[in-house]
């Protein structure tokens, strides 16, 4: 028996290599960027290298189809033999033709070496990846990437009649492990999770965030009806009366011409005080530049002009250039968080 058992050694060996090369390919491509940069950071040599395996995915795709290719190639070869010898003994006895012995222990070691490669090689390396596949990355990723250094010509070289065969159907080949989602797929990723009960947004801030995104400014805008507004020359008294009345802490004033021009907030003019100065226009340099959106513009857009503005209230405008309404920050955040008190509307 002893003449035979090299080839059962290689066959383990022969299965524990193809189980890495299955494990590394696709613990690379499930792997998480999110919870494997922060171990980078932190200093980790294994998060660094599994970092760099991911960013050259195709490379590491073409080094572990190279490693199973091989090992499935070698595998029958070398341990195909050890079985089948090993099987025409208890074959031998049952008197069948020497012809038939051959064939069935053939059929046999075939089958066996099959099952152990598929099941140890293949579908338990696999499982464990898709189980605990950062993991598995900081463990498989840092030796494949070596192999991958070792075979590095041959693996060029297959990767270039690859990638030339792709662009002559017009696709682009990738390096790089998609670890990025498009803002659908974050919700379904939500939405699933929340049915599942591994979520809870009580408060409903997630579900807001992805209408957001969907959102315009005339969604969100506060028509012109709506508005408290106060006329060209306006006095801090008349603003005192506003506040008054409305309770709101910011104000659009009209132009000369009657249409929105700019807005002011109540402690722009808290400081002037006395019968002289509550009487007289609020000075020009006191009132705020309205900033103009579209009311076709999307939602998101708009929040970052305002921002770049450093506004909190914008004119919308619709076909023509002409005034129909106010958009304000608070009625954006409201958007994502829910009520906040203050606006300028009635």
């Amino acid at each position: 028996m002893s003449e035979y058992l090299p080839g059962l050694v290689w066959l383990v060996v022969l299965l524990a290599a193809n189980a890495f090369f299955v494990g590394a390919e696709f613990a690379v491509i499930s792997a998480r960027r999110s919870q494997i940069e922060p171990r980078a950071a932190a200093g980790s040599r294994a998060a660094r290298t599994t970092l760099w395996a991911m960013e050259h995915a195709t490379l590491m795709l073409a080094t572990s189809q190279l490693g199973i290719t091989v090992c499935s190639l070698v595998i029958l070869n070398v341990s195909e033999p050890a079985i089948h010898h090993l099987l025409e003994y208890p074959l031998g006895w049952t008197g069948l033709t020497p012809g038939a012995v051959t064939g069935i222990a053939f059929a046999v070691a075939l089958l066996l070496v099959t099952f152990l490669h598929v099941v140890f090689g293949e579908m338990i390396p696999k499982n464990l990846a898709f189980s605990v596949p950062d993991r598995a990355a900081l463990l498989l990723a840092p030796p494949l990437v070596f192999v991958s250094k070792l075979v590095r010509p041959v693996i060029w070289a297959l990767n270039a009649v690859a990638n030339g065969a792709l662009r002559l159907f017009r696709v682009e080949p990738k390096d790089e492990a998609q670890s990025a989602y498009t803002i659908d797929e974050v919700a379904t990723i939500v939405e699933e999770s929340q049915r599942e009960g591994t979520l809870v947004d009580d408060s409903g801030t997630l579900t807001a965030a992805f209408e957001f995104t969907e959102k315009t400014v005339a969604d969100v805008e506060v028509p012109l009806a709506d508005l408290v507004v106060l006329p060209q020359g306006a006095t801090p008294r008349q603003v005192r009366q506003a506040v008054a009345d409305s309770g709101y802490s910011r104000y659009v004033v009209e132009g000369a011409d009657g249409a929105p021009r700019s807005y002011l907030h109540l402690k722009d003019v808290l400081d002037l005080t006395g019968p002289d100065a509550l009487d007289r226009p609020i000075p020009a340099d006191r009132l705020r530049d309205l900033p103009a959106v579209a009311a076709d513009a999307e939602l998101e857009d708009a929040l970052a002009r305002i921002r770049a503005e450093g506004a909190h209230v914008a004119s919308v405008t619709g076909a023509g250039g002409t005034v129909t309404g106010m958009l304000f920050l608070e009625d954006i955040i409201e958007e994502l968080i829910g009520e906040v008190q203050d606006a300028a509307s009635a």
